[in-house]
């Protein structure tokens, strides 16, 4: 005969109660019914909280990673042109915006982004990212380093730049200047885009700004350091020197090749220098004695003396001769007009 399990059994073997009255069963508001509705609290919630602590501490540390990342240059920012500023300049030729090289780079970068982050480092050296939002950097001012034209392009385009910054000991380091000249150059060199004149040009300004103590480098000493042959270090301090008379004089600087600028140094230094021929400056003392009028007058070192109306005999003009000559005896022949 077939048996079956009384509902009771069943009901008590899905939901066991406590043995205590069982009145309790019947109360709906009783202890027994919060115990089945209260959140379970055991070994799981504790683990639960362990790993929820874990997670935020894993989270906290990853944004410390990111804040150094930024700061050594192991992390890209996003950041607008308009927060970079560019004290130190270009290198280039002036007009190399209307260059077709440039035009080529921002119809490049319109098709297809930026391939490669702009260096920078930030205005203020002490600063730092937000240990809550690493990667918010909007309104903080940055200083470009390299990157000119690609900066252009995007203003040009009006997006936003990749950005990475330069290593805090190189931002840090006592010639900062030199520090930036070179990462342009380096840069430059890389690319292999600088025409002889802007590469001189380039090297004159990195040696006259290293100074080491009161005293430069030698030309040697500065070529090794830059990576660049010795023979290159006074043709640039040259170049660098002339540069305005350079162009003035010729209108296809960029075009020449480093044979033609030394010819051009060469024919500069022995031009003879025109001397600008200035009018010379007449000087004029007016003086009223009684009636008469005295008037004194320097020009091109001639000294006149001059009044009307003075009757003299030889013994009074060689006394006047006297003072005159007195005068220019203490003042080692007189003051000449500059």
């Amino acid at each position: 005969m077939k048996r079956s399990i009384p509902r009771s059994l069943a009901n008590k073997a899905i939901h066991p109660v406590t043995s205590r009255d069982t009145s309790i069963d019947t109360a709906p508001n009783s202890e027994a019914v919060e115990t089945k509705t209260a959140p379970f609290k055991g070994a799981g919630s504790a683990w639960k909280s362990g790993a929820l602590a874990q997670s935020q501490a894993a989270f906290e540390r990853s944004r410390e990673v990111l804040c150094q990342d930024i700061l050594s240059g192991r992390h890209e920012i996003s950041i607008l042109p308009e927060q970079v500023s560019d004290p130190l300049g270009t290198d280039r030729r002036s007009d190399w915006m209307t260059q077709e090289a440039f035009q080529s780079l921002v119809s490049s970068i319109d098709s297809n982004g930026q391939d490669t982050p702009i260096l920078v480092w930030p205005e203020d050296e002490n600063w730092k990212p937000d240990p809550l939002d690493p990667t918010n950097v909007a309104n903080v001012p940055f200083v470009m380093l390299t990157g000119r034209r690609r900066h252009a392009a995007a203003t040009q385009l009006g997006i936003p730049l990749r950005a990475i910054l330069a290593q805090s000991d190189t931002r840090q380091a006592e010639n900062s200047k030199f520090e930036m000249l070179f990462l342009r150059f380096r840069e430059n060199e890389e690319r292999e885009n600088l025409s002889p004149f802007e590469r001189l040009l380039s090297i004159g300004e990195m040696y006259e700004s290293l100074v080491v103590g009161e005293q430069k480098l030698t030309a040697v000493a500065f070529a090794k350091r830059i990576g660049v042959h010795e023979s290159l270090v006074s043709r640039a301090r040259s170049v660098f020197g002339a540069q305005d008379e350079i162009l003035n004089a010729f209108k296809n600087v960029y075009d020449m090749s480093f044979r033609d600028l030394q010819s051009a140094l060469a024919s500069l230094e022995t031009k003879p220098k025109s001397k600008l021929q200035t009018k010379p400056k007449k000087l004029s003392v007016r003086r009223k004695i009684g009636s008469r009028n005295l008037s004194v007058t320097s020009l091109n070192g001639n000294l006149a003396i001059k009044v009307a109306g003075v009757p003299i005999d030889q013994q009074r003009l060689e006394e006047l001769s006297d003072i005159v000559a007195s005068f220019l005896s203490n003042n080692e022949g007189g003051q000449q007009s500059k």
